[in-house]
């Protein structure tokens, strides 16, 4: 029934955003303005997707797996899977475009409980996230101006954690907050700025690959050999060098929680997210050939991550063979537009998960309020960008990007679990888009966040004890508003 009524739901959505609809259409759920176009939604997929992981996860994949060939494996293995979860959820986007997108699917699905811990951990585990974005662009910043010193720190060596704050993770805090703030203007607004940032970050890139692959004094094939030192080190560790890269290719996902806002949805959310999956995949390719052609495998293996937290980063090091000593400082400006498009994105996105939220009775009605003037969720937002400000203080950027992609995945496999649901118990409801090679595509999805997500328990078990720690604070949150709500929770969706 819940489901049912979910359907007939959006089917009214659909048709406020037909053609002959009125030029700002206006969700009917939730009174939010449809201003997001075609050119917006991509742009926030790929904005999104393309923030600091490229440029950075490289070298604890290398790490990981001791070899160009197996790095470069974990790319295109992260890629594929990115593109057939994309695959899946266009179906769901285009059927169901509502605010809060993974939330509002599970909950017309498998009912409040489920779709509270993922707006739970969507808005409390995921909005580390922002948090390594922020830490992301003040590492690049550190490389135009020096940050020496540390405010406070501790070791926690039984757990294999090193704490520490200063100028950087400062310099995070600001930022969340900064785009916190351009956030709440309007959403139209909001996709015009992630459009811009974008194609400066895709023109950045570029710039990247073309000048490793032609202007490189280093460039060599023979960089591509693997070192006299290497031995397979087992699907353990390539599983951990896949969710290295798989933190590069996030933020496909986050579109679809705005898709209340994009105008013409059943045809634009699939467009966006399958395009945008694709060209990223893409230029991460191109990207990471270039780095390999352009540097030693040792250079990489000792670029910036938890092992080299003072070393330039991997992509600053590829741009320093063709623009030479001052090549780092003026590629960082480039990785911090990147990361700053991506913290704008995912701002963006998560926000409206507690916004739905709270319109469904599930967290305080504060939440879901929209502002009369910018007609964005301003409460909800702020929320957010206040909670990543403070994560940023907690951890390494690989720690928190592990711990988000971690807990991420798990609710990916459940999301990607409704596809088949649906088919078989409305197999005769509209669907704007089918999902391309059906029943395989989501399953090979489903299958792989599956080995990912019980390979990160084993690999990274202080990432993964965190995460389901804080999903897991989401039960009692959820029983006392289900005890406690001065009115029934909404199910009529």
């Amino acid at each position: 029934m819940i489901i049912r009524r979910a359907i007939r739901y959006n089917c009214r959505t659909l048709t406020n955003t037909s053609p002959n609809a009125s030029p700002t259409p206006v969700d009917s759920g939730t009174g939010l303005i449809r201003g997001l176009s075609f050119t917006s939604a991509a742009a926030l997929v790929v904005g999104s997707m393309i923030g600091t992981g490229v440029y950075l996860k490289a070298a604890v994949m290398s790490q990981l797996v001791g070899s160009p060939a197996l790095v470069l494996a974990a790319w295109g293995a992260a890629g594929f899977l990115s593109l057939c979860g994309a695959l899946s959820f266009a179906e769901l986007g285009a059927m169901m475009p509502r605010a809060g997108g993974l939330y509002a699917w599970i909950r017309s699905a498998y009912g409040n409980g489920p779709a509270f811990l993922y707006g739970w951990t969507a808005a409390v585990v995921l909005s580390a996230g922002n948090s390594a974005l922020g830490v992301g662009l003040a590492t690049f910043l550190s490389a135009i101006i020096p940050m020496p010193g540390i405010w406070a720190e501790a070791n926690f060596q039984s757990l294999g954690f090193h704490w520490q704050v200063g100028p950087r993770e400062g310099i995070a805090v600001l930022a969340v907050l900064v785009f916190g703030a351009i956030n709440c203007l309007s959403v139209a607004f909001g996709g015009r700025v992630q459009f811009v940032l974008t194609l400066a970050k895709c023109l950045g890139l570029g710039m990247i690959v073309v000048g490793a692959f032609f202007f490189a004094d280093t460039g060599s094939p023979s960089h591509f050999t693997a070192p006299p030192e290497f031995r397979w080190t087992g699907f353990q560790a390539f599983g951990a060098a896949m969710l290295a890269a798989l933190w590069a290719f996030d933020g496909w996902c986050f579109m679809p929680m705005a898709a209340g806002e994009v105008k013409d949805p059943g045809r634009n959310v699939p467009r966006a997210l399958i395009l945008g999956v694709f060209s990223v995949w893409v230029l991460y390719s191109l990207a990471n050939l270039a780095y390999f052609w352009a540097l030693p495998f040792s250079e990489i293996v000792s670029a910036n991550s938890t092992l080299f937290r003072d070393a330039l980063p991997v992509a600053a090091k590829t741009a320093q063979t063709f623009l030479g000593v001052k090549g780092p400082a003026i590629v960082s400006a480039i990785f911090m537009i990147s990361a700053a498009g991506a913290l704008n994105g995912v701002l963006l996105s998560i926000a409206r998960v507690p916004f739905a939220m709270a319109r469904d009775g599930l967290l305080p009605a504060k939440l879901g309020e929209i502002h009369p003037k910018s007609r964005v969720p301003v409460v909800s937002i702020a929320a957010v960008a206040v909670w990543s400000a403070l994560l940023a203080l907690s951890g390494t950027y690989d720690q928190l990007t592990d711990m988000t992609i971690f807990a991420e995945w798990i609710f990916y496999a459940l999301a990607v679990s409704i596809v088949f649901r649906l088919r078989r118990t409305l197999p005769d409801a509209p669907r704007p888009y089918r999902t391309f090679g059906y029943p395989v595509t989501p399953a090979i999805f489903f299958c792989g966040a599956a080995f990912l997500v019980g390979n990160t328990i084993v690999t990274r078990p202080l990432e993964s004890a965190v995460g389901l720690a804080l999903i897991a604070t989401g039960l009692p949150v959820y029983w006392w508003y289900r005890k406690s709500a001065s009115r029934p929770l909404d199910t009529a969706h």
